[in-house]
């Protein structure tokens, strides 16, 4: 078995079999806990077709047994292992190890919009307390034959939105919250802003949630840069189909001269 630091190239694994396409790869990892730390090297043998989790594993089971990194399913689908790889958030099961050069070192470091609880592992509570806020879906009375229809085109609109790992890339990118801690009182950040939108197109929603999202979970602090649909790993397009949709639903609701004068006249007393 090949020690770590050793070329290995021509080497074999543990079970027996040649390594092909392997290289020693330099991985620069935060340790450290909320009082501070600093980056650490490691040089660790790299095979062809891992990821940056399998290198990760790696230097946890022969270099540094007490490095704390959080994963699950290993397949793009849990949202675990979200840290930022070169200074971009992405889940680290699928970064692939040839987006890099073989010589190129690879820095990972944990989510810096969230509280470090230990090295790669950030305490990520604010996004729970978010989503706790969010006013439950509410549909309207089924019909008669007690079933819910809807037509399929409304049900797509939606149903993007559902495709959410909650890896919480989008909220880890976005400035408002990454660059301006006192905003997160105020501010629930993307991933409960499409949230809002998913129920309040949902055709069976009878609850309205426009001036929620607007005085409570601070829809007018985003400016629509679109940073957090380029990190999602599901390939949702947050910003031009679920909080552009949403900004324009509450205008229209405060702003527009003829809903505005809608809404009066609805109110005017019978006579």
């Amino acid at each position: 078995m090949t020690e770590v630091g050793e070329p290995s190239v021509g080497a074999v694994d543990e079970g027996g079999q040649e390594r092909r396409g392997g290289y020693d790869a330099t991985f620069r990892i935060w340790r450290g806990d909320g009082s501070g730390g600093a980056l650490q090297t490691f040089t660790v043998p790299v095979n062809e077709g891992e990821v940056v989790l399998d290198v990760v594993h790696r230097i946890q089971a022969t270099q540094a047994g007490d490095l704390a990194v959080r994963w699950n399913c290993k397949a793009g689908k849990c949202g675990s292992c979200s840290a930022e790889v070169n200074g971009r958030p992405r889940l680290m099961c699928l970064t692939r190890m040839s987006t890099f050069a073989e010589d190129e070192p690879v820095t990972v470091t944990p989510l810096r919009t969230f509280p470090v609880i230990r090295d790669l592992v950030t305490d990520v509570s604010y996004n729970y307390e978010k989503a706790a806020q969010i006013p439950a879906f509410t549909p309207r009375p089924r019909d008669p034959d007690g079933n819910h229809r809807v037509q399929q085109v409304d049900v797509e609109r939606s149903q993007e939105f559902r495709k959410c790992i909650e890896c919480w890339l989008c909220q880890d990118t976005c400035h408002v919250i990454r660059d301006h801690e006192e905003n997160k009182r105020a501010f629930a950040g993307p991933r409960f802003l499409i949230r809002l939108a998913e129920l309040d197109m949902n055709p069976l929603d009878v609850r309205d949630r426009r001036d929620a999202a607007q005085d409570e979970f601070g829809l007018g602090y985003c400016n629509i840069t679109k940073c957090c649909s380029e990190v999602c790993p599901e390939g949702i397009h947050l910003t031009d189909n679920g909080i552009i949709p949403l900004k324009e639903r509450v205008v229209d609701r405060r702003f527009d001269p003829l809903t505005w004068l809608g809404s009066r006249i609805g109110r005017r007393p019978r006579a």
